[in-house]
């Protein structure tokens, strides 16, 4: 069974819960569909709600997961209550692992050759591989309540140690955010020329207008390193940025899946065809298109990207040139290397989305699952 997305996301009804619960109505409609009725009470129905309620303040979010509770508890499909929560962002990425690596047929193979993955949603982005048993006995103790940085999984017979973080507040939608708060409510050098506004996320508006000298790439690359803190202090032999430990490299990072906005921006900015649900690129084909995005007026950014929504064309230089640094300086990518982008995978004689509900079924029928150094 294959869905499109339902948009806007649950965040998006911060003050209005029930209306949270009823714009997951059509996907509860379809999966009851589609589910043999003698096998509806034992089918499971699960929520795992991400980045952008783990942002939203005050009881929004349990007001929203309460709700939906009582959608899924009228249905006929097996529910549970503890099955409507937020996920971890260490849950959301190594989810993603093991659909990945499942749909491409990795898992009961070595951890040398298996696929690492970047997963970029709208509030948060996930960077998940599997390193040597080596490196993660050098995984730094992080502070109770905090997720560990390795998960250990028995998948397939074989035994892999999965290093995984999560950065809250770096996912497209809410790296906008980040990146305006660096201007301090004044012009941004990253919001395409002629455009004067505002942006909202998470409840709360930033000034977003374009700078009096114009867009630029160099200086919105600056701004963005900022945003980034790539100069924060390291306290481990490598880190990626704000200070977080990368992993330790590895044999594991030979090979990168790069998904969800990376896609989607991949498409808008052309090199990806908008019909297409995998491709090749590199961090350099996203700089390619940060440069022409930042030299596009605002009022000839629709016709130069005619893939892009109405509402991202004051930040088309802002995501591109966001998405090659983040890439480039933030995990250490070599502009030039070839990765994978994908929407869909195709496993066997179907299109399956490349999304972390599939890592989490496959997590939850396998025999043992740990954390490792927590």
């Amino acid at each position: 069974m294959t869905m499109d997305l339902v948009k806007p996301g649950l965040s998006a009804y911060a003050n209005d819960p029930q209306a949270a619960a009823s714009s997951l109505a059509p996907l509860l409609n379809e999966a009851e569909s589609v589910v043999p009725e003698e096998f509806s009470p034992k089918t499971p129905v699960r929520l795992g709600a991400t980045a952008g309620l783990r942002l939203l303040e005050g009881d929004s979010a349990e007001r929203i997961l309460e709700a939906v509770r009582d959608l899924l508890s009228n249905g006929s499909l097996e529910y549970e209550a503890d099955d409507v929560s937020i996920l971890t962002g260490s849950q959301e990425g190594y989810y993603m692992w093991i659909a990945i690596n499942y749909m491409v047929g990795n898992l009961g193979k070595p951890y040398s050759e298996t696929a690492a993955v970047i997963d970029q949603g709208g509030g948060s982005v996930q960077m998940a591989y599997a390193i040597s048993r080596e490196n993660a006995e050098k995984a730094p103790a992080v502070a109770d309540g905090e997720d560990p940085y390795v998960e250990k999984f028995l998948l397939r017979g074989t035994e892999y140690y999965v290093y995984v973080h999560s950065y809250l507040s770096y996912g497209l939608l809410a790296s906008r955010a980040e990146i305006l708060k660096v201007s301090r409510n004044s012009s941004n050098e990253c919001v395409t020329t002629g455009y004067n506004g505002v942006y909202t996320y998470g409840g709360k508006e930033y000034k977003a207008s374009s700078s009096p000298t114009g867009t630029s790439f160099k200086k919105c690359r600056t701004l963005v390193l900022k945003a980034l803190k790539i100069n924060a202090p390291c306290k481990y032999v490598n880190c990626t940025f704000g200070g977080v430990w990368n992993g330790g490299g590895g044999d594991g990072q030979n090979n990168f899946h790069v998904n969800s906005f990376f896609f989607t921006m991949s498409q808008v900015a052309g090199f990806v065809d908008a019909n297409a649900y995998t491709a090749t690129a590199s961090a350099a084909d996203f700089k390619k298109a940060a440069k022409r995005a930042c030299e596009t007026r605002f009022e000839d950014a629709s016709s130069r990207f005619p893939n892009a929504e109405e509402n991202d064309l004051p930040f088309l230089c802002m995501d591109f040139t966001y998405e090659y640094t983040l890439l480039v300086d933030g995990f250490g990518l070599d502009p030039q290397k070839k990765f994978s982008l994908e929407g869909q995978i195709k496993y066997k004689n179907s299109l399956m989305g490349a999304a972390w509900p599939l890592g989490s079924a496959i997590e939850a029928v396998s025999p043992s699952r740990a954390s490792f150094l927590k």
